[in-house]
């Protein structure tokens, strides 16, 4: 892959971008790469990633699988996870289910050396892509941020939560979305945005080439994916940070 395939679309209206991220907390900057570029990412993420399994249920941390894990899990292993996240969202509390590849982990522990996933965390960390979230957030001290892939598929949801993490220097959520141009609204995966009463203030659709920016700590959700849902929702997500 080279520079060219991780280029920034020219076209980019960055002060009203950085107006809305004033104003709100949160922007989504849409068309964020050139087409040649998101397509390519779109790729790899279809065909070239080995998709693991995240999953948080009440009382526990959050747990990820790895894809050679998941293929040897007994059936009813996997029977038990998915009772225990249901009773954890019916109880109100944080649950979590969806497909995953943890790029950051992969990169430093080697999995996979000079692969695609390392290149894509190389260049979400590289100077253009940096400062590009520097000037629309306003953030100059942003230094680094992690990544995972992600693939919300029928069933898949992700609870409500704040991101608090703040003293781990997390700053800024971002979604970098390739879901395929024709989602529908009924097929779900929203981002949404929440105020203190429990209401939707704000809701983004799953779009291809669509960066979305919020400032944490704030109220938000991935929406569920109803089992109708013919495709899962790609992505590549995680936090800007100050250290």
């Amino acid at each position: 892959m080279s520079q060219k395939l991780f280029e920034i679309n020219p076209a980019l209206d960055r002060p009203t971008l950085a107006a809305g991220f004033a104003r709100y907390g949160r922007v989504q900057v849409r068309d964020v790469l050139t087409n040649e570029t998101a397509n390519t990412i779109r790729g790899i993420l279809q065909r070239e990633t080995p998709w693991g399994f995240a999953y948080k249920v009440e009382g526990q941390s959050p747990v990820k699988m790895r894809q050679e894990a998941l293929r040897i899990a007994p059936l009813d292993q996997r029977r038990d996870i998915a009772t225990e996240i249901h009773r954890t969202a019916a109880a109100g509390e944080y649950g979590v289910r969806f497909s995953q590849y943890p790029i950051l982990d992969a990169y430093l522990e080697r999995w996979a050396p000079d692969g695609p996933h390392d290149l894509l965390l190389e260049y979400i960390n590289a100077e253009p892509f940096l400062d590009l979230v520097r000037g629309i957030t306003g953030l100059p001290n942003l230094i680094k941020a992690d990544a995972q892939a992600t693939c919300f598929a029928p069933g898949d949801f992700l609870s409500i939560h704040n991101d608090s993490h703040v003293a781990e220097g997390w700053q800024v959520a971002y979604v970098l979305n390739f879901a395929d141009p024709e989602w529908k609204p009924d097929w779900g995966g929203y981002l949404n945005f929440f105020d203190q009463d429990g209401d939707i203030v704000q809701g983004w659709r799953p779009r291809f080439n669509a960066l979305n920016l919020l400032r944490v700590p704030q109220l938000h959700n991935v929406s569920y994916v109803p089992p109708f849902a013919p495709m899962g929702r790609f992505a590549i997500t995680g936090w800007f940070r100050d250290r």
